[in-house]
């Protein structure tokens, strides 16, 4: 009895959430989303003022992100390999990978390798479009632009640069 009233109750938040969010914003969430504040998220892990942060996304080990910066669902952020700094007012788009580690020659040697890191830093005022991954090692400098599906690998990047493609390079804006 006590099972189904909570099941009823919970059903009713979340169905009365998911129309409030499509009716306001003409959008559907994973369901985490309509339980987690992505603002309260944020000031959680110690981000700055006015950054937003989806519930799905997966943040390891040292992750810096500046104000008023938004990122996307379905992210990771890996700062477990020497730290990720993220500036302000950026937007990182959903479905980025940021990755400071790297096990491929680790995997491969059989574990005789030592697992690589090297810190990423991503400036202010960068956009970094859907699905793009950033490796190991990279700095984007400020004003910046990712393309979407782009692979940043160990790149220093210079500031209010356009990039794209795999591997991504440095076109004119």
């Amino acid at each position: 009895m006590l099972i189904t009233a909570i099941e009823l109750l919970f059903s009713f938040y979340y169905k009365s959430k998911r129309k409030l969010v499509k009716d306001k914003y003409s959008r559907a969430l994973s369901f985490g989303d309509y339980c987690v504040d992505r603002w309260e998220k944020a000031k959680f892990y110690g981000f700055g003022e006015g950054t937003s942060v989806y519930d799905n996304v997966l943040i390891l080990g040292e992750v810096s992100v500046g104000k008023n910066t938004w990122i996307g669902p379905n992210c990771i952020l890996d700062g477990s390999g020497g730290g990720l700094i993220i500036g302000d007012n950026c937007s990182i788009a959903a479905g980025v990978h940021i990755y400071t580690h790297d096990t491929v020659k680790h995997a491969t040697s059989g574990g005789i390798e030592k697992i690589e890191t090297s810190p990423v830093y991503i400036g202010c005022n960068c956009y970094i479009g859907p699905n793009a991954v950033i490796a190991m090692g990279s700095c984007i400098g400020d004003g910046s632009i990712v393309g979407a599906l782009s692979f940043v690998n160990s790149m220093k990047i210079p500031e209010g640069s356009k990039v794209l493609g795999i591997p991504a390079t440095i076109r004119e804006c």
